[in-house]
């Protein structure tokens, strides 16, 4: 079994595959922040970080990290050549204009619908669902990379329990058991992943997927 360090490594890295050159791509906080690392050879895109900069790369080494580039999430990151930076409003008139051609988001919750929860447990403190909303509905296509399950429990399910973030805007869902459709029919179960069964990903699964 994948310690969850190389299970978000290896969810990041099939992240980065769909990814095509030229294309402006905003990663959100956490697990999508490392597909930066994995973006393949040969293809370039412009990584895009709401906190306000464009041009964002991977995570540097110990002796190469800047405390004052970081990204949305806080982390220390680096800027590559031909980067910039600017406001929030520059940043999120991006985000609402439609320049985006995939934001990569974190989910606490997914169902078959494409509806989202990313950003409240009811009763807990948590810091609040930061540009998740704008995000979701100003990019052309959503990609959510997650774990496939909590402690145990289904995250994509028949309907979310949570908060919505957004409805209907989830595109696709990248799990280390699967990749996953979002369409009009349904969840389709596009992709094994890591060995694991079709049965098993049902299993472990809340909503019916449809398996060709």
């Amino acid at each position: 079994m994948m310690e969850k360090q190389q299970i978000q490594n290896d969810i990041a890295a099939r992240v980065a595959m769909e990814l095509r050159d030229g294309q402006y791509v905003n990663l959100g906080i956490g697990l999508p922040t490392k597909v930066a690392d994995f973006l393949p050879e040969g293809v370039n895109v412009v990584f895009h970080s709401e906190n306000g900069f464009t041009g964002l790369g991977p995570v540097p080494a110990a002796d190469e990290a800047d405390s004052l580039i970081v990204n949305a999430g806080g982390d220390v990151v680096t800027i590559l050549p031909g980067g910039a930076y600017f406001d929030s409003a520059v940043s999120f008139g991006i985000v609402r204009g439609g320049h985006l051609d995939i934001t990569v988001l974190g989910a606490l919750q997914v169902d078959e619908a494409g509806n989202i929860a990313n950003y409240m447990i009811p009763g807990k403190l948590v810091p609040g669902m930061g540009g998740a909303m704008d995000l979701l509905v100003g990019a052309k296509k959503v990609i959510v990379a997650m774990e496939h399950t909590a402690k145990g429990a289904a995250k994509i399910l028949r309907e979310c329990t949570l908060p919505l973030s957004a409805a209907g805007v989830v595109d696709m869902i990248i799990t280390e058991m699967a990749v996953i459709e979002v369409t009009v029919d349904g969840l389709v179960l596009a992709e094994l992943r890591n060995g694991y069964t079709a049965e098993e990903v049902q299993t472990a699964t809340e909503a019916v997927l449809i398996i060709k």
